[in-house]
């Protein structure tokens, strides 16, 4: 697990509703359980703050960092699809991007994240809409044009417009190699666990799953497969995400009033 990955998902799961600030010490704290070193950590805040997703500040318990308006809206959208909140219906419409000219990795990957597949090397289709893919774009400096389309009577069906922009085959498998992974590593938290060890494992649990926000573009029921492994991994997360929750939060909290008693000069035995 890369020190930057994994603060993106300690930010977004723990701390954002924490009000999205923490000193270095808990981050570093923190990401220790994952093995992730203290030097990792720090590169990783460092390259967060050229990239503008964190702030520093001073806190009360030492040099923090706070989440920047644009890290705070993303982990937002991305916590919303991670736990399927608000999710829209469908209305049999694609939107359709035309591009004038190639799309580069690092731009190709942010639409994927947004819900876009390629139908060619020019063109980029989504089951609905995502207003940050004019954005990414222009950002891009690539002119494009944008569509609402819905296939005529005759022609060929959704299906296969699905079948040419995502490997449904291969996601399906991802999702299955999700849940024989991560089966052992949840199981083995138990009421005997320590909260830490609780910590660990949803975080593992969370981290992998986040992985499908760049690869799943959350297609509506009707275009998906007879017996869509997705929907039984997702009923897997959402049991065990919400299992070990509590003792996740309480190491959260006291990892955080640990360090703030350090620094004031208590201790914690």
């Amino acid at each position: 697990m890369q020190a930057r990955s994994a603060l993106f998902d300690l930010y977004g799961d723990y701390l954002r509703p924490r009000g999205g600030r923490a000193p270095v010490a808990a981050l570093v704290r923190l990401l220790a359980p994952l093995g992730i070193a203290p030097p990792a950590v720090r590169t990783a805040v460092s390259r967060m703050v050229r990239q503008g997703w964190l702030h520093p500040l001073r806190l009360v318990s030492g040099p923090g960092y706070l989440l920047t308006p644009k890290a705070a809206r993303r982990l937002d959208e991305a916590s919303a699809r991670i736990y399927r909140t608000g999710r829209a219906g469908w209305d049999g419409r694609f939107d359709l991007i035309l591009l004038h000219g190639p799309l580069g990795k690092r731009d190709a990957g942010r639409l994927a994240f947004l819900g876009y597949g390629p139908l060619g090397e020019h063109a980029w289709v989504a089951p609905r809409a995502a207003e940050e893919a004019d954005a990414v774009l222009r950002e891009a400096g690539i002119a494009y044009e944008r569509f609402s389309a819905s296939h005529a009577a005759g022609s060929p069906g959704a299906a296969e417009v699905v079948g040419r922009a995502w490997d449904l085959g291969e996601l399906g498998r991802s999702y299955e190699d999700f849940v024989s992974d991560l089966r052992p590593v949840v199981t083995a938290v138990s009421t005997r666990s320590t909260d830490e060890e609780a910590y660990a494992a949803r975080f593992r649990l969370v981290h992998a799953w986040r992985s499908f926000l760049f690869r799943d573009p959350q297609l509506p029921a009707s275009l998906l497969p007879p017996r869509w492994p997705g929907v039984s991994a997702a009923s897997f997360f959402d049991r065990h995400a919400a299992r070990l929750r509590p003792a996740a939060d309480r190491h959260v909290e006291r990892c955080l009033q640990s360090v703030a008693r350090s620094r004031m000069g208590f201790s914690d035995t």
